[in-house]
């Protein structure tokens, strides 16, 4: 799926302040502060083309699962791409951390950190709230894996958590590598791009955890920062760019998983989900990315993010 002052990345938090996220994002994010009228919405086209062996032709299920709009502020970030909140909850505990390029940590009083004060830090357990900021080529490294814009290390007494704070866009290549093989046809990365922005948005909507808006492994879906993300992933993204999938008003959680057969068992009591081998199936047989999103997603309208402030 926080304070004016903080979401942006600014270094002057205090612990208290990072664990109440609604507060902090002004009540919750809205579906009519995210998204465009409904009236631009345009379906996900089913086509009639031959079906994917992966995925047999049935009555597929319509979306159960869907947020419906609710009274609030405006999302912060930039419009049409605002901030989310991930838990790296793949690299607990952190027990490394590199800094490259520009990245610079700061404490929440604003002085710097220096590495190996911040990796004796990491060995305590008392409370506290460490800002890290990638700077424009910079990266934040943690267990030898990398991640952009703004990494917190915040401990609460019980064992330091690590959250990347990025826009989702970023987030949203990330995924898509993380997801599905970034060679893979683009028409299916585009589907993907476009599942992984709606249940990411979802989340906003709907925080899994007061410090962050969901975690980056697959009980969410998966997140490899800057190791998932590369030119195929990244123009997946901006072809997609601020499209999501919406329902009757709503906005759809797209789930989805490797197989039909894997999405069926995991899936079937919430509804629609989609296939990712299926859909690269689909893919190669000529489906663009909205014909294959609507065969899984069937009734759902793709939707786009509002890109003003209006």
């Amino acid at each position: 799926m926080t304070a004016t002052a903080g979401l942006i990345g600014a270094i002057t938090w205090s612990v208290q302040a990072i664990g109440q996220l609604e507060q902090q994002r002004s009540q919750k994010h809205t579906l009519e502060t995210l998204l465009e009228s409904s009236g631009t919405d345009q379906p996900a086209r089913h086509s009639s083309s031959q079906l994917s062996s992966d995925e047999p032709e049935n009555k597929t299920p319509r979306p159960q699962s869907v947020v419906q709009p609710t009274p609030g502020a405006k999302p912060l970030g930039a419009p049409g791409n605002p901030i989310v909140r991930v838990a790296l909850l793949s690299q607990s505990p952190p027990r490394r951390v590199d800094l490259s390029g520009q990245a610079e940590c700061r404490f929440s009083t604003g002085e710097i950190v220096q590495k190996r004060a911040l990796e004796r830090l990491l060995s305590e357990r008392r409370s506290n709230l460490v800002t890290c900021q990638s700077g424009q080529n910079g990266a934040i490294v943690v267990n030898e894996s990398s991640y952009p814009e703004t990494v917190y290390f915040l401990n609460r007494g019980r064992g330091w958590l690590v959250i990347n704070q990025l826009s989702l866009e970023r987030y949203v290549a990330s995924v898509v590598g993380a997801e599905m093989p970034s060679h893979w046809n683009p028409e299916a990365l585009k589907a993907q791009a476009v599942a992984a922005r709606s249940y990411a948005l979802v989340h906003l909507v709907r925080p899994a955890d007061s410090d962050f808006n969901l975690g980056d492994t697959t009980r969410w879906q998966a997140y490899g920062g800057l190791k998932s993300q590369s030119a195929s992933t990244a123009a997946a993204a901006k072809a997609t760019q601020g499209l999501v999938l919406s329902f009757q008003g709503g906005l759809v959680e797209s789930l989805y998983a490797s197989t039909s057969e894997i999405a069926a068992e995991a899936h079937s009591h919430l509804g629609a989900s989609m296939s990712q081998h299926g859909a690269q199936d689909l893919a190669m047989k000529g489906l663009k990315f909205n014909e294959i999103l609507g065969r899984y997603y069937v009734g759902a309208s793709l939707a786009r993010l509002k890109t003003n402030e209006n």
